[in-house]
């Protein structure tokens, strides 16, 4: 059961902002609530007011700006299955967005919601880090560009200030002859590990000019992994063929992955492996012409 709570409803950035910094840990962000409201429910988290900054105008919008992607943070997943822009363009993340959840956190949950409740066995983070995302933060006096990469402190832990607003998601383009997966495995409704791959190709020499490899659900926060990452860059594909197999048991030790309900160390260390194998040849053929 759901204690009592004051719904706060401001109109601008500033309005929300003001709040969160005159309230303190008292006060949440609400927007999709998907995560929030259950946690809640639970007795996890107790709020004696949430600011619902569903009313912000703008930030729900999705646009195409010198050669990146801007996507408004109270975008919800199912949206973002829906914009042509983004099923042209980035059709990888048209897909991970299609299987997030279930259809009713799809149909309400967001995009900036999700990113900023941190839940560990989450998609979009992992996903997020192998497309070169930035994400921009703001609050009353400032506005802030945050790398992915250190966006995720720890389980349910983010970078942003208490009085900080995650508003938008920027990714660029990808570059002609590139290829991006992101493939997870799960017996429950949250996946058990999230397994991300970006490569795109020298067109001369049909090499790998470049790569990025990120493990998510395994562990706390979502990690790139960049030793298996330099292991396959410059190698032509039957060379990084063989390597594949080595790249996989570097991301499986580094994933820092935990055992829980979801399953032990060991067991997604094994599916990390089998995951970047498939997302490897899978984003291998996305590249060819």
């Amino acid at each position: 059961m759901l204690r009592r709570f004051r719904l706060e409803e401001p109109e601008s950035i500033q309005d929300a902002s003001d709040l969160l910094a005159r309230h303190g840990e008292s006060a949440k962000v609400y927007a999709g609530g998907t995560e929030l409201l259950l946690a809640m429910k639970e007795g996890l988290i107790h709020c004696e007011r949430l600011i619902n900054i569903k009313k912000i105008p703008d930030l729900d919008q999705v646009k195409l700006k010198d050669g990146t992607i801007h996507i408004g943070a109270l975008s919800t997943h199912r949206e973002l299955c829906c914009f042509p822009l983004l099923q042209e363009r980035l059709p990888a993340l048209v897909e991970m967005e299609r299987n997030v959840a279930n259809i009713r956190v799809r149909e309400v949950g967001t995009i900036g919601g999700n990113l900023s409740f941190a839940e560990p066995h989450a998609d979009p983070g992992t996903l997020l880090l192998v497309l070169g995302a930035k994400l921009i933060a703001e609050k009353t006096s400032s506005k802030r560009e945050i790398p992915m990469e250190r966006f995720f402190v720890d389980a349910y832990e983010t970078c942003l200030e208490p009085d900080e607003i995650l508003t938008e998601v920027e990714l660029p383009l990808p570059p002609g002859r590139s290829g991006v997966t992101y493939l997870k495995f799960g017996y429950l409704e949250r996946p058990s590990v999230g397994v991300a791959l970006f490569l795109a190709l020298d067109g001369a020499k049909k090499s790998i000019a470049d790569v990025r490899i990120a493990v998510g659900c395994a562990g706390p926060t979502p990690r790139r992994i960049e030793e298996a990452e330099g292991l396959l860059k410059g190698k032509d594909f039957n060379e990084a063929s063989r390597l594949i197999a080595r790249a996989g048991e570097i991301a499986a030790h580094q994933s820092q992955a935990i055992s829980d309900l979801h399953g032990s160390q060991d067991y997604k260390e094994h599916i990390v492996q089998v995951l970047l194998k498939r997302a490897f040849h899978h984003a291998y053929g996305q590249c060819q012409p």
